[in-house]
């Protein structure tokens, strides 16, 4: 069954024409290149696009390999644009046409951005380009281009994508989908092992060893210790100064907390992983450290520890906190402060709101619990959202099957199904 991917499909339709460079960024293998080379452009040909005016062309073949040469990737492009209609140039995993010394250069910009401005300057060609480097075509091409460039996110699947695609009822697809992620290829895999193989081999020796070539590491098996650390520690509060701790006490490294921020991030580039950064609600400003680390595809995250650490709690944390991203919302973890008596003394306590997801005038505070099986329980969940006193809504997303319900205290409840497979749940 084919997966719609409509939100961004609706992305690049609404963006078609503009007269900028659509930059389409995401992390290896997620469907950047199914969702340009395939939806995009049979939606072209419905819309009476002639075949012969959408180039595409795939710069990680190495049929392609010459094109990698951004003097004869232009020359290529210009040759094939032969009348004054619009050509829309489809160029898939364009940071292949910058070459490593362009990488070590602090002097000039890469000569691919010239080869961009260059078919901006045609007022008949729509230029649209995927990538998986967040630096090299993400800020560095915003910045290059002074508003010229859009960038247009592609995660993985979602939960409600991929059971789009999944033989098999909401539970059994959970199942699945918290243990293997949402990679699109893994849907087209029935065997356990074969899930498991592609995912441990994606992980190491296509991701991580990117991350080294791309970025010059020499000390690739910190780099590996690294990556196990931010695996085991999703959802827990860190900085680099506890990883330097724990590498010296545990590992018996020497490498500094600058190397360690440095790793994460090229960790971050790689979309690998995501950043939340703490927000204090009441003062209204953002705490520096610690953050949390939140893997961009829990497969790889499970893969990367050898599916040892498969635990619900933390994982369902993760896919929430994917699933506020893909709907567009910035994600911070919220904190809030209390204060109490405590026999006649005055204390503060810190309390963690799992997130303040943003968009646009609209926020939402989010707490995750895997249930709510105890009055303790419960209090302990709705506390911190009992201490805001803003008037945003107020959301606890257990994975228990519940009917939505609204509490007195303006505080709705969900289950995990309403919220995953509904991407307007938070305004129910």
């Amino acid at each position: 069954m084919q997966i719609t991917r409509n939100k961004y499909l609706h992305d690049l339709v609404i963006h078609e024409g503009n007269g900028m460079v659509k930059v389409i960024t995401g992390i290896r293998r997620c469907g950047k290149t199914y969702l340009l080379f395939e939806l995009f452009v049979h939606h072209l040909i419905e819309s009476g696009v002639p075949q012969d005016h959408i180039i595409t062309l795939a710069l990680d073949d190495e049929a392609n390999r010459s094109f990698r040469d951004p003097k004869a990737l232009y020359a290529h492009l210009l040759q094939l644009i032969q009348d004054d209609n619009t050509y829309y140039v489809l160029l898939d995993e364009a940071q292949y046409a910058i070459s490593a010394r362009e990488l070590r250069s602090k002097d000039e910009p890469p000569a691919l951005y010239s080869v961009l401005n260059g078919l901006l300057h045609h007022r008949n060609v729509d230029v649209y380009i995927t990538g998986s480097n967040s630096k090299l075509l993400s800020t560095d091409v915003m910045t290059e281009f002074r508003g010229r460039g859009d960038e247009i996110r592609i995660h993985p699947l979602t939960f409600s994508e991929f059971m789009q695609a999944f033989d098999g009822d909401r539970y059994e697809g959970w199942a699945e989908y918290v243990m293997y992620g949402g990679l699109p290829l893994t849907l087209s895999m029935h065997d356990d092992e074969q899930k498991a193989t592609y995912l441990t081999h994606l992980i190491n020796e296509v991701y991580l060893t990117d991350v080294v070539e791309r970025n010059r590491l020499h000390k690739s098996e910190e780099l590996d210790s690294l990556v196990n650390v931010l695996a085991s520690s999703v959802g827990s509060l860190t900085n680099p100064s506890r990883i330097e701790a724990t590498f010296k006490s545990v590992l018996h490294s020497t490498m500094s907390a600058d190397t360690i921020n440095r790793y994460i991030d090229c960790l971050k580039e790689a979309f690998l992983i995501n950043e939340a950064t703490r927000y204090d609600i009441k003062g209204r400003h953002y705490i520096g450290s610690p953050k949390k680390y939140y893997f961009e595809d829990v497969g790889l995250r499970n893969a990367r520890l050898g599916f040892r650490q498969v635990e619900e709690t933390h994982l369902m944390e993760n896919i929430i906190y994917n699933e506020l991203c893909a709907r567009g919302f910035s994600v911070d973890v919220g904190q809030v402060e209390k204060r109490t008596k405590n026999q006649g003394n005055n204390e503060r306590q810190r309390l963690e709101v799992d997130f303040v997801a943003n968009r646009g005038y609209r926020r939402y505070y989010v707490q995750s619990a895997l249930r709510l099986d105890t009055p303790e329980k419960t209090v302990q969940e709705k506390r911190p959202l009992l201490s805001i006193d803003d008037s945003f809504k107020k959301i606890v997303v257990v994975k228990d099957v519940i009917r939505p319900y609204m509490d007195d205290d303006g505080i709705l409840t969900m289950g995990l199904f309403d919220f995953l497979l509904d991407s307007d749940s938070l305004d129910r």
